[in-house]
């Protein structure tokens, strides 16, 4: 699979899906987005969510309704066909080299390249201001995976990574309540 190109696609959906919401929601308060995949590699989806989808929540959960991606309302919205296509990318690729990784290496080797595109794509769009300049301000990004728990610290370096914002600190200190 040519991984420059793939990351090239994951960039331009990411950015469509991102003005997509903002074109439908942006009068909700978009405060973030997220890309994730699955533990097969099978998939990239967008995520997005709005501080005004918050307000009916639970205080006790508040936290996780703000920063779990699957929790959020408009989890796989935006550039619909861009990301079937890339979905569809990513399971050829899977289909044909079905036999190659029944060692699990080259699977590994495959999964590991697409979540750190995905990292990568997140953290590009950062750096250019991409949604500061859209909406105004600074966001909450994150990359996670459906029934897939990274491991703490590669959790919290992804996090430190991606935001530079209030954010950060907020999901850096839930991140500490977890298993007390």
């Amino acid at each position: 699979m040519d991984f420059e190109t793939l990351k090239q696609k994951i960039e331009a959906a990411a950015k469509k899906a991102f003005l997509e919401m903002y074109e439908k929601h942006g009068a909700e308060n978009i405060y973030s987005f997220a890309l994730y995949s699955d533990e097969g590699a099978m998939t990239v989806c967008p995520s997005s969510n709005t501080l005004e989808t918050l307000k009916n929540r639970d205080e006790d959960d508040a936290v996780y309704y703000k920063y779990e991606p699957a929790e959020w309302t408009y989890e796989m919205e935006g550039a619909d066909q861009e990301f079937n296509e890339i979905c569809t990318s990513l399971r050829t690729e899977l289909d044909k080299y079905e036999n190659e990784y029944e060692d699990d290496e080259w699977f590994q080797g495959f999964q590991t390249k697409l979540y750190a595109i995905c990292i990568e794509v997140l953290e590009k769009l950062k750096n250019e201001n991409f949604f500061k300049n859209i909406i105004g301000k600074d966001i909450f990004l994150i990359f996670t995976v459906s029934d897939y728990e990274f491991e703490k610290q590669d959790l919290k370096n992804i996090i430190i990574r991606l935001n530079d914002n209030e954010h950060k600190s907020e999901y850096l200190d839930w991140m500490e309540t977890w298993g007390n």
